[in-house]
């Protein structure tokens, strides 16, 4: 008997983690970590013994899919993990950056708690960074190629597919043995959004009988990404010859080496005024490079940039400013700025430094360029907060804001919709890895669209597969 039981992205879009399990063989799918509203999950016990996952099947190394990881091997895991070698490599940088994230924050309230006599109260940090070395190095992880068979052990077997989502990621196709009858089910993780900036296309998915598949933008389509790219030039240079600054909160994965490639495509088309560009997120810098390192997986013209030029994202007016001190330099440029910086939903990192200098400024602009869950700062502000409170301090919004949706690195209704017409075999679809309502539209779309009955799954929802 086969069974799914999900403990994550469970009408929510992070968290995701799901675990198959078939017969006695227990097989999870991603352990992320929660962001937003649902953050103070991360610190609950797993709702399962840790040390009885034999898998993880890793679909792509973004945090809320990797983030609990040095969790569950601190709290008894110790079988094999599965990846791609580029997400394996992007999760070593994630994992180190939350690690060190969590330490610094906790090294805060600490000070705080001291000076109130309240550190017998204070939440530890999951993991630090000694735990995630001994997660990538005391653990075993094997890295499958995209589109080769493995045995996973006696009666299952996988295959991984590009997902053209981010570097590396991949939708997960499992096989397995009842009764003597193959079966087949599909994790799509997060799927791409075939915007041809740097990825190569989604692939296809021909066959299964049952799918979980994401939702996060199951209630609407994104802009052409023709039309994206023109607003995004229009703001950028509007704010620019207006003598004003540009902040676009990115994550450091995908969505900052789609910018870069453009910008540096403005740059040698001459289409950029007088400015100076910053990337002002050293994880995102060191993922950069993964990129490079990976480039046979990126389109061919970022291949072609690399062999002529030795690097398709680095050029004249870009900066990549890794140290606090190189950080904060930039605020000495008082105009013609652009600054790309993380966290991407706005929860931490230099952006919120760079608000509290420049986003009460009537002549800056804020460009968000990703999704934003809910109770994150970046989605207060898309929604028209018009005062915020960036450490401890509350400040008007004045710099214009701007949500440019066509860079999504996730597929559209319209896109999940064409993906999933092509599965042959399906009969049952599940809904994973998004908000309520976003799931409900979808779920209609599908009935309407394919006549397919899609359910939402809950979360610790047990679902028997038959």
């Amino acid at each position: 008997m086969a069974i799914v039981r999900s403990y994550g992205a469970t009408q929510e879009v992070t968290g995701s983690c799901h675990v198959l399990e078939v017969d006695d063989v227990k097989i999870m799918i991603d352990c992320g970590m929660f962001q937003g509203k649902e953050e103070e999950k991360n610190a609950e016990p797993f709702y399962f013994e840790p040390s009885t996952i034999d898998y993880i099947l890793l679909t792509h190394a973004h945090l809320d899919h990797i983030g609990r990881i040095p969790k569950l091997v601190k709290e008894g895991f110790t079988g094999k993990v599965y990846t791609t070698a580029a997400t394996m490599d992007l999760a070593e940088i994630i994992l180190m950056d939350s690690a060190k994230i969590m330490s610094e924050d906790f090294q805060t309230r600490y000070r705080k708690a001291q000076r109130k006599g309240q550190t017998k109260k204070l939440q530890k940090p999951l993991y630090g960074p000694l735990d995630v070395e001994q997660t990538l190095n005391m653990i075993e992880w094997v890295n499958p190629e995209y589109d080769v068979y493995y045995d996973l052990c006696e009666g299952i077997s996988f295959v991984y597919r590009n997902a053209g989502h981010i570097l590396g990621s991949a939708f997960i196709e499992i096989t397995y043995m009842e009764n003597n009858d193959s079966h087949s089910i599909v994790f799509s993780g997060d799927i791409g959004n075939n915007n041809d900036l740097v990825l190569p296309h989604l692939a296809k998915c021909h066959k299964a009988d049952a799918l979980y598949v994401e939702t996060t933008y199951g209630e609407r389509n994104h802009q052409p990404i023709d039309a994206t790219i023109k607003e995004f030039k229009e703001t950028l240079l509007n704010t620019l010859e207006n003598n004003g600054n540009v902040l676009i909160p990115s994550f450091a994965l995908e969505r900052t080496q789609e910018l870069l490639c453009l910008l540096r495509e403005m740059y040698e088309n001459d289409e950029l005024p007088k400015c100076k560009i910053f990337l002002d997120s050293p994880m995102a810098t060191r993922a950069t490079e993964v990129y490079k390192k990976y480039a046979n997986e990126l389109i061919y013209k970022c291949q072609e940039n690399i062999k002529e030029n030795g690097s398709v994202f680095r050029f004249d007016l870009l900066s990549f400013t890794e140290t606090p001190e190189a950080s904060k330099s930039i605020n000495d440029v008082k105009s013609r700025a652009i600054i790309i910086a993380g966290a991407g939903m706005c929860n931490g990192g230099r952006i919120v430094h760079h608000f509290k200098h420049r986003i009460w400024d009537e002549n800056n602009a804020v460009i968000f360029v990703g999704f934003q869950a809910e109770e994150t700062l970046g989605r207060e502000i898309v929604e028209g907060a018009q005062w915020i409170n960036i450490l401890g301090e509350d400040m008007i919004v004045k710099a214009s804001i701007h949500t440019i949706n066509g860079f999504s690195a996730h597929a559209d209704r319209d896109g999940m919709i064409e993906w999933i017409k092509d599965i042959k075999g399906l009969k049952k679809v599940f809904l994973v890895h998004g908000e309520p309502n976003s799931q409900t539209a979808f779920k209609e779309t599908l009935k309407k669209e394919l006549n397919v009955d899609a359910h939402i799954v809950s979360f610790k929802e047990e679902i028997v597969l038959k």
